[in-house]
């Protein structure tokens, strides 16, 4: 499994955006300038992010952009999605007919239908305020450990 340029560096740039705009909107192009992106592909991004409400534009003199919910609502996974970037590593991606030339699934459909859906979940656990803090290593452990121990109270 790849994941794209759009998912990372929109990633990467709400990031960089939460680091800089604790007092006034972020200029793309100073994103654009600290984290090596295209100017004109943030844009891009940023069109879309604003449209699911990700991030506020604010226009004029000292205008850019600013983060449009609290850095512990703002999931990953939404951000992924707010860019078109859904996590799916099944050979189909997705379509409602298999991978296969007759239109079947592959045997393996479920093991990477599954994998999806668990990076999925780990990207909706995770705030941009985890990765500013540093608080992603060991998350998906913590989940595994808090399940194990689920379960085994249940027997």
């Amino acid at each position: 499994m790849k994941l794209s340029t759009k998912g990372r560096y929109a990633v990467m740039a709400m990031v960089d955006l939460a680091q800089a705009s604790l007092e006034r909107p972020v200029p793309l192009g100073d994103i654009a300038s600290r984290q090596e992106i295209s100017l004109s592909y943030l844009e891009q991004l940023f069109a879309k992010l604003r449209r699911a409400g990700v991030v506020k534009s604010v226009r004029g003199p000292g205008g850019g952009y600013k983060l449009g919910r609290a850095l512990n609502e703002t999931r990953i996974a939404d951000i992924m999605l707010a860019v078109e970037e859904p996590v799916d590593v099944t050979r189909c991606q997705g379509k409602a007919a298999g991978c296969l030339e007759s239109g079947r699934r592959c045997v393996t459909h479920d093991l990477w239908d599954e994998l999806s859906r668990h990076i999925h979940l780990f990207l909706s656990d995770v705030t941009l305020e985890d990765v500013l803090e540093r608080r992603v290593m060991g998350l998906s452990m913590g989940r595994r450990t808090a399940n194990t121990a689920l379960e085994a109270a249940a027997e």
